[in-house]
């Protein structure tokens, strides 16, 4: 049995195997966070590391500590960060569907007021329950209806230099467009069981932010200490 030691702090004693891995950073402050790498069918926390910002470097840094010490990673869920599939590239990827429809609520807010809008948020919400070729299909009926509304323009009479009118629909519809090749990703591997959100770290991470919310005096080396503590606990041993 192995000991992965991810910066002198973190032990996990498990054998080497080949892992699925649901991978997100959380920040518990705007300059202090964890990124945690969870195997989602062990239901144990394989690494993870102190980060002031969320990069495609720290993400590599994690995956090349573990297939050091001879764990193959056969598949991987990611929260669409720019820059991090990448760090993974030759592995399926697949995209939480949880931070792509965060995404259309960014973009759209929850409660849409255009038609256009309205529509493209409920094929959004519409992931969980559609194939590919569904949402696909949806996807393509809403953008042959709206093709002509995304094309307008405003023009500053000032300047007389223009933006298109609806360009926050136009991002939504972008997002959702760009990352449907990783959106059914799990349907397409069942032999590997890919979870289709990074909900399998929601219970660590609200852990670590109700203690530290409790602890906010303690000095960063304790603050870690009990990161450590808490992303360690495992349900068995294996």
């Amino acid at each position: 049995m192995n000991e992965i030691n991810v910066d002198d702090n973190k032990i996990i004693n498990i054998n080497p195997r080949s892992i699925v891995v649901v991978a997100d950073a959380t920040f518990f402050t705007k300059s202090y966070g964890a990124l945690i790498f969870r195997e989602p069918n062990l239901k144990v926390n394989l690494a993870w590391k102190e980060i002031c910002s969320e990069t495609p470097g720290q993400y590599e840094h994690l995956k090349t500590k573990l297939e050091c010490e001879g764990f193959i990673i056969k598949a991987v869920v990611l929260d669409g960060k720019r820059g991090v599939r990448q760090v993974f590239s030759g592995v399926p990827a697949q995209m939480c569907h949880f931070h792509q429809v965060a995404i259309i609520n960014r973009y759209l807010t929850r409660r849409p007021i255009l038609e256009a809008s309205q529509e493209l948020r409920k094929i959004a919400l519409q992931l969980a329950g559609s194939t590919e070729k569904e949402f696909s299909k949806s996807l393509e009926d809403w953008h042959e209806k709206w093709k002509e509304f995304l094309k307008e323009k405003t023009v500053n009479p000032f300047t007389d230099k223009w933006h298109y009118t609806h360009k926050r629909l136009r991002s939504a519809y972008r997002s959702l467009k760009t990352n449907l090749p990783y959106l059914f990703v799990y349907q397409k591997y069942p032999e590997l069981n890919i979870p289709n959100t990074t909900n399998s770290l929601d219970g660590s991470i609200t852990t670590l932010k109700n203690l530290l919310r409790i602890h906010r005096g303690m000095n960063q080396q304790n603050r870690y200490k009990m990161i450590c503590q808490i992303l360690r606990k495992q349900p068995h041993k294996y």
